[in-house]
């Protein structure tokens, strides 16, 4: 189990905010596949406010997307708090505030993983954020260890770790690569350690690395962290989720899913899409999640390529057709075991 406030859930394998990838539709096939609690994409706390097209989108909680957690990124405190209360008047079920974007611009705007450089203005946030959601929701908090290797910006996290549980917030989510490092070198999961030991019985969740069920299990078993979040090993691959069950519960692994079974869930993926957005835009919002899901398939590269050929929804609808036919005897589906093509995918983007 894993609590975060008043939520209880059965699965501490969290499907984590996505930018550019983890709408609803990608929310759904991955509760399909046994994840229990999952985030929306980051969004700009301004955007919650601005009426209009992108407010909408924002404030419009599906009925079956319980429970979701809201991802507010910004650098005034004043708004951040307005868009966190309307979060939770749009139906959310968690507030999530990010500190861990590390994308030059979102760093150049003063927002993300900049916050990290200053705790007075991040706790601020934490504060006004926790007294506008007043008790009705929970609270957590997205951040990396730190803008850097520097001794000073060490002290920054545990000043901001500390002052966020003080304040009441709930769960913290810490990938432990700094913010300079981005998504280059291994996650450094030995300070992970260190802090799930520094905050005892207070909620901690791990972010970094985590591309196989397995690399979710052992962060767990390593680290003590009471959960974690799957960022980029999930896009393509929302199997994870109940092989992560399986291993946690002392199962063994099931079999990677066939390739009839794989074709399955990418049209199931892009009808749901297609609900949303439309046939025609639903082709070229999957293209991307099309390339992801290659990588399960026994010929992959190829699949990979004509998935990336695709131009419109008439070619990728005939990539699916061609590439995952039921009729067809295919060899076993593969299993992903590392990054893969995943080194550059959006866990976070500017959201402007």
């Amino acid at each position: 189990m894993l609590r975060i406030g008043n939520l209880q859930i059965d699965m501490p394998v969290v499907q984590a905010a996505l930018s550019g990838y983890s709408d609803l539709a990608m929310r759904r096939v991955a509760r399909l596949h046994g994840a229990r609690y999952a985030l929306n994409e980051v969004v700009l706390d301004r955007l919650v406010l601005t009426r209009g097209k992108k407010q909408q989108a924002i404030t419009r909680v599906a009925p079956d997307d319980h429970p979701v957690g809201g991802q507010l990124m910004g650098a005034d405190p004043l708004t951040f708090a307005r868009a966190a209360d309307a979060l939770v008047e749009a139906g959310y079920d968690v507030v999530d505030i990010n500190f861990g974007c590390p994308v030059r611009k979102v760093l150049g705007r003063c927002r993300g993983g900049y916050l990290l450089s200053q705790p007075a203005i991040a706790l601020d946030i934490i504060r006004r954020v926790y007294d506008a959601v007043a008790g009705r929701r929970p609270v957590t908090v997205k951040m990396r260890r730190g803008m850097d290797d520097s001794p000073e910006s060490e002290r920054h996290f545990f000043q901001i770790l500390d002052g966020a549980f003080e304040i009441g917030v709930d769960a913290i989510t810490v990938h432990p690569r700094t913010v300079r490092q981005r998504y280059v070198g291994p996650s450094h999961w030995p300070f992970l350690a260190r802090v799930k030991k520094h905050v005892g019985d207070r909620i901690i969740l791990g972010s970094g690395d985590l591309f196989t069920a397995a690399d979710c299990v052992r962060m767990m078993r390593e680290t003590g962290v009471d959960g974690v979040t799957a960022a980029r090993g999930c896009i393509g691959n929302p199997w994870l989720f109940n092989e992560a069950r399986a291993l946690l519960e002392g199962r063994p692994l099931p079999d990677p899913p066939s390739v009839p079974e794989q074709g399955r869930t990418i049209r199931q993926h892009f009808e749901w899409v297609a609900e949303r957005e439309g046939d025609q835009r639903a082709g070229a919002i999957m293209r991307k999640f099309g390339i992801k899901y290659s990588e399960l398939h026994p010929m992959g590269q190829a699949v990979r390529d004509a998935f990336i050929r695709a131009r419109n929804t008439a070619d990728w609808l005939a990539v699916l057709d061609k590439w995952y036919s039921p009729d067809k005897p295919w060899p076993p589906g593969v299993r992903r075991t590392g990054p893969g093509h995943l080194v550059a995918a959006g866990a976070c983007q500017d959201v402007e």
